[in-house]
């Protein structure tokens, strides 16, 4: 029996307690200090429930488990649900700080009944057997004026048809002006960004005449949970707003969102997604966001009631008492993510629509595609990319996302790797007390 090259061994923050966890046999442990020195020294005094907990394992059996747990992931992702991107404009009515779509220079087209059309029996052909949604976005996808109202009004009209859910993510400058046209749709739920309280998210998130945007952001979010529409409320954090966080989910909390069902939060890292404030000082690591947000919490446990940061996995053993699958692949593109844009182009996702050289084929006027490209965004897992080898936290990291990593370094197949040693040591810490119970 051989040590498995899939354990993490690590000690939990603030605590002399370790953890010993394993994404692929499923099982994590508190550890006393002197068992973790046991096992550091190799020496087993528990060897039959390690065996039996897969954190001894005979090699060959254990690499028979990975293969067949890699054919349940496969399978699993490839019968998900697709989130399908539609892009109706990059055009957009804020300057915020650290836009990443300001580089771009889309072409001067205009979005047409004729591409919307195109673009729905591209779904229908190419997905057919595949649950999926749509999600609008852009630039911006709530503009004000009558022509971009109706432009909406039509997506959200052939979607309805098509008994296609829609997602929205929006500034939400214009959101409470877009109810009733989004009262007309299936509406899965508006992804609206505030990043922070008042004086902290207008320094930050300000209209191009740089006026204010958070009373009518606020505004709109009430109206929107006051008639029914889920909230997914993203905080975009730097080294320039994270302090504000407390307060910030002090006012959320006062303001009732979080005791409503129909409410989450996301906190999103600030990063360096192509030119976008390439070693700008502001911007955390992963690793370094991780640490502040637990530094936070412990001194101000309320945030918790307005945002759970995931901590890798912690949050979720911590909620589900097991831990999730395998994860063999963290990035969507062109698997169970695509995007499209007004001008009939076809992008792997997010990250890359609207960026020139990103294309992958056309939707419109005629469908084309570039085979070969899709292929390597298609194959990209931790079994395809070498730095990710015998590395024992690639089912947990899953390889990362392939669009920054191919930012930094070229190549589709190659790692964006993510801290998660660290993590858990600190979530684990955090949920479960710093290892008293488990």
């Amino acid at each position: 029996m051989i040590f498995s090259k899939h354990n993490i061994l690590g000690k939990l923050a603030e605590s002399e307690n370790w953890f010993i966890l394993n994404a692929l046999s499923g099982n994590a442990d508190i550890l006393t200090p002197e068992k973790a020195r046991e096992i550091e020294k190799g020496e087993y005094s528990d060897t039959e429930e390690y065996i039996t907990k897969g954190y001894l394992v005979d090699e060959t059996e254990e690499n028979r488990k990975y293969k067949l747990a890699y054919l349940d992931f496969i399978e699993e992702r490839d019968n998900s649900e697709i989130q399908i991107f539609f892009v109706p404009r990059y055009e957009c009515n804020f300057a915020c700080l650290y836009c990443y779509q300001d580089e771009y220079a889309p072409e001067k087209a205009l979005l047409t009944e004729e591409t919307v059309d195109a673009f729905f029996k591209y779904v229908d052909n190419e997905f057919r057997t595949r649950k999926k949604y749509v999600t609008v976005f852009g630039g911006e996808p709530l503009l004000p004026g009558e022509k971009h109202r109706s432009e909406l009004a039509m997506i959200i009209e052939k979607a309805s048809a098509k008994n296609i859910d829609l997602a929205i993510v929006t500034n939400g400058y214009n959101l409470i002006d877009y109810l009733d046209i989004l009262s007309k749709g299936n509406i899965r739920e508006i992804q609206v960004t505030l990043d922070g309280t008042k004086s902290v998210h207008d320094s930050r998130r300000y209209m191009k005449n740089k006026g204010e945007t958070f009373d009518r952001i606020v505004e709109g979010i009430d109206e929107s949970l006051k008639r029914g529409f889920s909230i997914n409320l993203r905080m975009v954090t730097d080294k320039d707003n994270v302090d504000n966080l407390p307060d910030f989910a002090s006012f959320a909390i006062e303001r009732g969102w979080t005791g409503n069902p129909l409410f989450k939060t996301q906190i999103g890292r600030n990063y360096e997604l192509h030119h976008c404030m390439a070693g700008n000082k502001r911007l955390f690591e992963r690793a370094e966001l991780y640490e502040k947000l637990y530094e936070l919490v412990i001194k101000h446990p309320h945030i918790l009631e307005f945002h759970k940061p995931l901590f890798s996995v912690s949050k979720f053993l911590s909620e589900n008492g097991e831990l999730p699958r395998p994860l063999f692949d963290s990035c969507p593109a062109c698997k169970s993510e695509w995007a499209f844009d007004y001008t009939g182009k076809i992008y792997s996702c997010t990250a890359t629509v609207g960026k020139a050289g990103e294309e992958l084929g056309t939707f419109f006027p005629g469908v084309t595609a570039k085979d070969d490209i899709v292929s390597l965004w298609q194959e990209r897992d931790v079994t395809s990319i070498p730095e990710c080898g015998e590395c024992s936290s690639r089912l947990l990291c899953g390889g990362g996302c392939g669009a920054v990593a191919k930012n930094r370094t070229g190549n589709i197949l190659s790692t964006d790797c993510r801290p998660v040693k660290p993590l858990l040591e600190m979530g684990l810490s955090l949920y479960f007390n710093k290892g008293e119970q488990i």
